[in-house]
């Protein structure tokens, strides 16, 4: 059973598309990633895309610099630089980058296919594949909004850590489905609020996005969330630091 309970406090910090806001780096950038694992945030989310070529890129939209990332080959896609200079990074970079420490969860987003299923699906195995081949099973969390792509890892690895965004199914529909992860937009949980407890009676893992508000963070800390994804890891760390002095000094 999931065993974090409102009072603790021990809710992990989650970079949506990295550390980027602070610092004006790209989202979803190699240098949001690293600044991620400085902060020692729990988590850093990103987003993977499959090229005309089926290359896996590191993206959150369907277009790059006015190009159709889904129809046009890698080659094309990395003549156009990130505004930091960066190149797109490639799955395989930034899976790389990322490995080499024990703090930050990858949490790899496979965005919903705008050709086909069979695409979306495609991204799934091959990201899944390439996690396999780095050795790095335990440092990645799947998430996406296409529940046959959560199916998709799990037919490949029933153990695999994975989160469904979609706010569709109870907690109860996932755990049939051996679901472990709910990821659910902060406006979900406030209209189930039962689906919280739920989630944690059956042992499925909480977490809530994008959250950048100090007071929708300290609603989900007081109910013992295990993550929080948000554009503002900074104010997220300070708001947990903040509540478990608070709740030291409590009489």
């Amino acid at each position: 059973m999931n065993t974090k309970v409102p009072g603790e406090f021990t809710t992990g910090v989650v970079a949506h598309r990295g550390a980027f806001k602070k610092n004006n780096l790209p989202e979803n950038s190699i240098a949001g990633l690293q600044e991620a694992i400085r902060l020692q945030c729990e988590g850093s989310e990103f987003d993977i895309r499959v090229t005309a070529d089926d290359s896996l890129v590191i993206i959150h939209d369907p277009v790059h610099a006015g190009i159709n990332v889904e129809e046009t080959k890698y080659n094309e896609l990395v003549l156009h630089k990130l505004s930091n200079g960066e190149t797109l990074p490639t799955l395989r970079e930034y899976l790389l980058a990322g490995m080499h420490q024990n703090q930050t969860k990858l949490v790899l987003e496979v965005k919903p296919s705008g050709v086909s299923k069979q695409r979306s699906l495609l991204a799934a195995e091959k990201s899944f594949e390439l996690v396999q081949e780095l050795g790095i099973e335990e440092k990645v969390i799947y998430i996406s909004f296409d529940f046959d792509v959560i199916k998709k890892i799990l037919s490949l690895n029933p153990q695999a850590s994975v989160q469904y965004l979609n706010g569709d199914k109870s907690p109860m529909e996932l755990k049939k489905d051996g679901v472990n992860g709910i990821d659910y937009n902060l406006a979900v949980f406030r209209m189930h609020p039962s689906w919280i407890e739920s989630a944690k009676q059956n042992n499925i893992v909480l977490n809530a996005w994008t959250v950048n508000k100090a007071t929708d963070m300290d609603w989900l800390l007081r109910r013992g969330f295990d993550y929080i994804t948000t554009d503002e890891p900074e104010l997220l760390a300070k708001r947990i630091r903040i509540m478990k002095i608070e709740a030291a000094n409590k009489p």
